[in-house]
């Protein structure tokens, strides 16, 4: 065993008393070392629960014969840290989370771990750790939020920020306001929408890393206890049989996870993840695969923001599986794959049906013949931008207007909220990207007021960072190259005409190649924003959104 180094020989008697020092005996000594990674805390609404989630797991660890050795991780919570200096370190918390995991796993020889996340970055984190790794792994989330209820209307986190554009536009009142606040997000658990953390966490299932059920059983429901008892137990026979993520993760898991996303309607954020924890697989993703996979998997489902569905619906009728289950009936999945169950894709969805068809369309009915997000490029974005183009009005999906430029979050927030963008207008936000910002920024708050004034039907807005998966309307985000690496959006100018066409995936500014080329060499890259501290070594490493932002060496 792996475990073997910090515990077995004369040589480690030293090691041994150190383990007895915390109460371990020689008979847990003697079993697998089980890492149990718990990234509970007391800021994340997502995470107040997992110490539940963990304890569990160590029951099911423990019941299969292994020891587990619990340790924490840093997780931040993108609604808090949203519009405002702290959304830079999100983006860049999703590297320290999958650091300091192989850090305690290599430091302290465990034979195996269990990731126990549940919101935005800390799932593609603890992913990409255990990709890096590749020692036995499994994750259990911490379970989606419920939605929440008032006067009739089922609410989430995105109410309440659309409610703040809404009041800014006269159509909601303070007090109304409020008490949507009260209610849109009822108690422990990741956001209730197909948002990042929903889908990352359904996306895990997918992947094969997770068991059946880790997307959509509810955070509140005995059941997401059940499964962490079960989780518990499958790593300790994952050790034994030393099934490890990169068995896993072969390049058919990620297209697998990739129609799913389609089918789903996940966030853009997605994108942005898979690609990364595909780099730490050894596997390469481009963005045009995803165009690909998105042309011939149709969109089935359509939650918030999207539509009206929150996924404790998804879970009724029938979860992940389910909707996999429709996807195979056209061939537009890998079965043979293995997963943690130990079983192929098609073992584990075998008996799975669809209870829902309003939730889940059947595949022969989807709202959509093309999958929930598109690529686009074009002048404007040579390298790719990305679209929730299942969250995008139609009278939107073909778009040209004038560009409204900002270039910072906070500009273009506050000119939102002034009234000084009116309809038919193109928010273009630059320097917001994973060098510029640093960190790539969500822009939730710009998008869900221009929602919240009753513009998202009348306006895009554009991003070199990047959106909330609780985004909807015409928002196009990752635009590579972006603003600080001199990428064209670094020159577009007040006025200039913005052409979207989403159907045929491009994104151009109209000004003559002559003119651009003209531009792009004058440009001056400004001063950092950030000139000290982790943001700045990040900055320094970090690479484009259209390669996932992982940070690299060898820049």
């Amino acid at each position: 065993m792996i475990s073997d180094r910090v515990k077995k020989g004369i040589e480690k008697a030293p090691h041994r008393s150190l383990f007895k020092a915390m109460g371990y005996i020689d008979e847990e000594l003697e079993r697998p070392l089980i890492g149990v990674v718990n990234a509970h805390s007391e800021v994340v609404p997502g995470h107040l629960h997992l110490d539940t989630i963990v304890r569990a797991v160590k029951d099911g660890i423990r019941m299969a014969g292994g020891t587990p050795i619990e340790f924490p991780v840093i997780g931040v919570c993108d609604g808090i840290a949203m519009n405002h200096v702290g959304m830079k370190h999100s983006l860049a918390s999703r590297e320290l989370i999958a650091d300091s995991i192989e850090a305690m796993a290599i430091a302290h020889g465990f034979d195996g771990l269990v990731l126990v996340p549940n919101c935005d970055k800390i799932v593609p984190g603890m992913l990409m750790a255990c990709a890096r790794l590749n020692i036995p792994s499994i994750v259990i989330s911490g379970g989606p939020m419920l939605a929440g209820r008032r006067a009739g209307r089922v609410l989430d986190l995105n109410s309440v920020f659309e409610g703040v554009g809404a009041v800014a536009a006269g159509r909601m009142t303070p007090d109304e306001l409020k008490e949507i606040e009260e209610c849109a997000c009822p108690g422990c658990g990741s956001c209730s929408g197909m948002f990042t953390a929903n889908s990352m966490n359904c996306l895990a299932e997918v992947l094969g890393l997770a068991l059946p059920g880790n997307g959509t059983i509810p955070a509140v429901y005995a059941e997401r206890i059940r499964l962490a008892k079960k989780t518990g137990m499958k790593v300790v026979e994952l050790v034994r049989n030393n099934i490890c993520p990169r068995d896993i993760l072969v390049p058919e898991a990620f297209e697998n996870a990739l129609a799913v996303d389609m089918a789903l309607g996940c966030s853009t954020n997605s994108v942005l993840h898979l690609t990364a924890i595909a780099y730490e697989a050894g596997v390469h993703i481009d963005l045009d695969i995803i165009n690909r996979i998105s042309e011939r998997t149709p969109n089935l489902c359509r939650l918030s923001p999207a539509g009206p569905y929150h996924v404790e619906d998804l879970y009724a009728a029938g979860g992940v599986q389910a909707v996999m289950k429709e996807l195979s009936k056209k061939g537009l999945l890998h079965l043979e794959l293995l997963t943690v169950t130990g079983m192929t894709v098609g073992q584990n969805i075998a008996e799975a049906q669809v209870l829902d068809h309003d939730v889940i369309r059947p595949i022969d009915n989807p709202y959509s013949p093309t999958g929930g997000i598109a690529v686009l490029k074009g002048n404007l974005a040579p390298e790719g931008a990305v679209v929730k183009r299942a969250a995008v009005a139609p009278e939107m999906m073909v778009h040209e207007g004038p560009a409204r430029v900002f270039d910072s979050e906070e500009e273009a927030f506050e000119a939102i909220l002034g009234g000084r963008i009116k309809k038919g207008d193109v928010v273009v936000i630059r320097y917001e990207g994973p060098k510029g910002g640093p960190g790539m920024k969500e822009m939730l708050s710009p998008t869900s007021a221009i929602a919240g004034m009753g513009l998202d039907k009348d306006v895009a807005l554009l991003t070199d960072g990047r959106f909330s998966g609780a985004t909807r309307g015409a928002s196009i985000g990752h635009i590579s190259p972006e603003a600080m690496e001199g990428g064209p959006i670094a020159v577009v100018q007040e006025g200039d005409i913005i052409s979207i066409n989403i159907p045929e995936g491009r994104l151009d500014i109209k000004i003559s190649q002559q003119e651009l080329e003209q531009r792009l060499a004058n440009w001056k890259a400004p001063q950092p924003k950030v000139k000290s501290g982790y943001l700045a070594r990040y900055a320094k490493m970090v690479t484009s959104a259209s390669t996932g932002a992982v940070l690299k060496n060898d820049k």
